[in-house]
């Protein structure tokens, strides 16, 4: 069954704030808390629907991936917490920020430099179809936040260290007591990190990386189809005080063809002919997408419409084997500004033409007298 939207799931809308955000899945946490509906599957299931969506909404990067690509962008299993939500860790994480860290029984100092993952990036590319049949490798140029060389990423001079935070004394969470609820918050001086920089890098000014010009040359497998998406580990932009770098999403777009159409890994075009070479048969020599040349044979009295196909003569199968087949529609031309040697032979075939020559139309106009008939 498809995921519900993380807004719906929580009940906000898309500009909610944080504290809004919070308030809405604080009220669901504990409407479905599992220990006040013990054996209760439907509320344990909502109770992690709840868990979930607040567990990217109120993370700003994950937030960010999320209104971008929506839940496509945690399928690939490249962000912390994309793809499959780790109930356990996450749910814990999350109710320390209500409750304080011991209603699980532990009194954990949070560390955040596992969340400190640098915000994944896309690329667009547009490609023919051709190009797209083939694969190729091509090379692209990119604006990226990369890890500062001077401070190795650290945010302070060189020879210098970070220092304890003052105001959190290094917890990189404060609490604070609000009636009923001891609310726990990241240090709004360390932004959580537990340190702060009193000598910050002067190549980067104390933020750990800074912005570069990439060059990346990127491999685009043959097959792939207009809205492919293609995941590059780790060439997104740098982590924050030693976090891993996000990656790199190509998304890829295939331009119209003058000739041919696409349907997975299936083609189609049209292929004009004479009535006579309909009426009459005749070989043709049609084009594929490999550039090449193939030989079909029409029918005699092959009728406007008819689809052939040609196996095997498509796109290839992406992350797979094989490949589509080639389908061509007949488009039977009437001609037109007709010489009078041509009038003059085609009055001469309509008046030897029997109704045996055209059993589609004797076998309508055998039912339009039948219903005028009963008319």
């Amino acid at each position: 069954m498809a995921k519900r939207d993380y807004y719906e799931v929580l009940g906000v809308n898309k500009s909610a704030s944080k504290d809004e955000i919070k308030k809405a899945y604080r009220k669901l946490a504990l409407k479905y808390h599992p220990d006040k509906n013990k054996g209760n599957k439907a509320s344990e299931e909502k109770f992690k629907e709840a868990s979930e969506a607040y567990h990217v909404l109120s993370d700003d990067k994950r937030k960010t991936n999320y209104d971008q690509f929506g839940h496509a962008a945690f399928e690939s299993g490249g962000n912390q917490g994309f793809g499959n939500f780790d109930f356990g860790s996450s749910f814990s994480d999350i109710f320390e920020d209500f409750f304080g860290d011991d209603i699980f029984g532990s009194s954990r100092r949070s560390n955040r430099r596992g969340s400190n993952r640098g915000n994944d990036l896309r690329y667009d590319i547009n490609i023919d179809l051709e190009e797209a049949y083939k694969g190729l490798n091509k090379k692209i140029n990119y604006t990226s936040y990369k890890k500062c060389i001077r401070c190795s990423g650290q945010g302070s001079e060189p020879g210098t260290k970070p220092s304890t935070c003052s105001y959190c004394r290094g917890q990189g969470k404060i609490r604070s007591s609000q009636g009923f609820f001891t609310i726990q918050q990241t240090c709004p001086e360390c932004s959580g990190y537990g340190e702060s920089i009193s000598n910050p890098c002067k190549q980067c000014s104390g933020n750990g990386k800074i912005q570069s010009q990439e060059t990346l040359s990127v491999k685009i497998p043959k097959g792939v189809d207009d809205g492919t998406r293609i995941r590059v580990s780790g060439k997104g932009e740098a982590g924050s005080k030693g976090g891993s770098s996000g990656d790199l999403y190509l998304f890829i777009s295939i331009d119209n063809h003058s000739i041919f159409k696409r349907s997975d890994e299936h083609l189609y075009f049209e292929l004009p002919i004479t009535f006579t070479d309909a009426a009459l048969g005749t070989s043709v020599e049609v084009p594929s997408i490999d550039g090449g040349k193939a030989k079909i044979k029409i029918p005699s009295g092959t009728q406007h419409g008819k689809q052939l196909r040609l196996k095997g003569k498509g796109m290839p199968v992406l992350r797979g084997s094989g490949y589509g087949d080639l389908y061509i529609k007949i488009i039977t031309e009437i001609p037109t500004n007709l010489n009078s040697k041509q009038k003059e032979l085609l009055e001469d075939f309509r008046k030897i033409e029997s109704e045996k020559s055209s059993p589609i139309m004797k076998s309508f106009f055998e039912k339009a007298k039948k219903f005028w008939n009963n008319s």
